[in-house]
């Protein structure tokens, strides 16, 4: 059965950090690519951050570069995203997801398996 669970979220005042995880079973983590969405109320779900097979290779939403880092851990099948600077209009429900193939990593609707997300809100 997959299953892709997040947890880290909460709350926190602006300025603040938070470090969010993915804790995946039931595929072979290795083989997808991972990113994290977000959507705030009343608003579409956004890419935030992707990583490639190895962890070599990042990609970020523009409202997020330079405050957020993806990461992974093929061996303990984990994926995080470490978030610094936090700002109001970062808050949101945060997504974990997987991606095989070769498709556009920061295109949700390419996306196989999506975690039901953890809430983070950021207080000004």
């Amino acid at each position: 059965q997959v299953q892709l669970v997040e947890s880290g979220g909460g709350l926190v005042q602006a300025g603040g950090s938070l470090r969010l995880s993915c804790a995946v079973s039931g595929f072979t983590f290795a083989n997808y690519r991972m990113g994290w969405f977000r959507q705030a109320k009343g608003k579409e779900r956004e890419f935030v951050a992707g990583v490639n097979w190895y962890g070599t290779y990042t990609y970020y939403g523009r409202s997020v570069k330079g405050r957020f880092s993806i990461s992974r851990d093929n061996a303990k099948n984990l994926v995080a995203l470490q978030m610094n600077s936090l700002k109001p209009e970062d808050t949101a429900i945060y997504y974990c997801a997987a991606l095989s193939g070769y498709s556009n990593i920061k295109t949700m609707s390419e996306y196989d398996y999506w975690g039901r997300g953890t809430q983070v809100t950021v207080s000004s």
